[in-house]
């Protein structure tokens, strides 16, 4: 038999039987179209939330409240603590420390308002986020010391309030009612699965500790952001955070009262995570593909027993065990290609639309079809046809010639 031939007729017989071979193919389209689809969303996901965290800043080291459980009266985070850091004689890896305070506040101005981040920063914060202004000035020491009442804010903040992102140095907002000057509109960073990070405002540290984000005492910061002096530094610089805060409060190795993380933490919990919900889903969706499959093989031993008298035909007629058996798989086969193409297509045009969703939602979120997904979803259907096509191929090949002729 030469090799063409078994699919020359298995098309021909698929096209017989156009109705019954579309729906079978549905099927499959509809189970590679959700494999595919899943894959790119949660590749997708996994990018925008690797993406948010790279954009944080760089070299960066997180340190806030919280550690081993059995300490007994874990101790805040402290300005002090902060200070310490800050020490080049204690910790010669660090570069910049920037203490700070965060939580939301409801900012208006001229009748628009909008709950937004607002943290209490110092000078410092600039330089460990890596973040300019596109106007204005960044928080200075004059406005640490004198507490003064003003504000940065995100571009965000700016579009939903004035409509506008520039002119907008000396304007006047309000945060949680109480007037704030506006000193300079933050570089826009872009949004991301934990929420933009252009709706935001920033004010001076000791404004925020005095009248906006009290704390339990006066001292008392949120989280510490520290910045290695290089890349390569940054595990040193965690270990000679680590000692500086175990001295100040006095805890052993082993149990500490406080959490060190840096990017590359954030990162690998980040990518298990989405790695873990993309498998999940992509098993999820491979269920469909199997429930496809187990479609094909129901198609494929009617297809068997209406053409039982063909079988017996051609088998009389000098057609070897093998050659029937690679006709019918053939034909298995060729459907669930057909699906896996079709699915392909359809599960591209899935995860645009969701795309396109995402971004009409204000979440920035971009399917990514990769070459893999692609390969995978292509062999495995076409597996899928080859396995649930094998026993009905087997039954129609071990027919015996002469039953087959008698068939009713």
């Amino acid at each position: 038999m030469k090799i063409g031939q078994p699919i020359i007729e298995a098309l021909e017989s698929l096209a017989s039987n156009k109705l019954r071979s579309g729906l079978t193919i549905l099927g499959i389209v509809i189970g590679v179209a959700a494999v595919i689809a899943m894959l790119a969303v949660g590749r997708g996901a996994e990018a925008e939330i690797t993406g948010s965290i790279e954009g944080i800043g760089t070299n960066l080291i997180f340190v806030f409240r919280g550690g081993d459980e059995s300490v007994r009266n874990p101790k805040p985070i402290t300005l002090g603590d902060a200070e310490a850091i800050a020490d080049p004689f204690q910790a010669p890896s660090v570069s910049a420390v920037a203490p700070m305070l965060q939580g939301s506040a409801e900012v208006s101005y001229s009748g628009e308002s909008m709950v937004v981040t607002l943290t209490g920063v110092t000078p410092d914060y600039a330089i460990v986020r890596n973040w300019g202004v596109t106007e204005g000035n960044f928080i200075g020491e004059g406005d640490l010391l004198g507490r003064a009442s003003v504000a940065l804010i995100g571009v965000d903040v700016a579009e939903e309030l004035f409509g506008r992102t520039s002119g907008l140095v000396g304007e006047t907002i309000r945060i949680e009612g109480q007037p704030f000057r506006i000193i300079g509109v933050l570089e826009p960073k872009g949004g991301g699965s934990f929420g933009s990070q252009d709706e935001v405002v920033i004010i001076p540290m000791s404004t925020a500790q005095a009248r906006l984000l009290r704390r339990s005492t006066q001292d008392r910061v949120d989280i510490i952001m520290v910045s290695a002096a290089d890349p390569e530094l940054v595990d040193q610089a965690g270990e000679e955070i680590a000692q500086i805060l175990r001295s100040r409060h006095r805890t052993g190795v082993g149990q500490d009262d406080f959490t060190i993380m840096n990017q590359k933490d954030f990162l690998e919990t980040a990518s298990t995570i989405t790695s873990v919900i993309t498998i999940f889903l992509g098993g999820v969706a491979g269920i469909s593909l199997l429930v496809g499959g187990i479609g094909i093989m129901n198609i494929m031993l009617v297809s068997v027993i209406e053409r039982t008298r063909e079988i017996g035909l051609r088998k009389a007629m000098g057609a070897r065990k093998r050659d029937i058996l690679v006709q019918f798989l053939v034909e298995s086969s060729l459907l669930s290609l057909f699906g896996g193409i079709f699915g392909i297509l359809l599960g591209w045009g899935i995860s645009e639309i969701v795309s396109q969703i995402a971004a009409a939602s204000g979440t920035s979120l971009k399917s990514e079809i990769g070459l893999d997904s692609v390969l995978l979803a292509t062999i495995f259907s076409t597996a899928v046809g080859l396995f649930f096509g094998l026993f009905p191929a087997n039954r129609a090949a071990n027919l015996e010639p002469v039953e087959a002729l008698r068939y009713e």
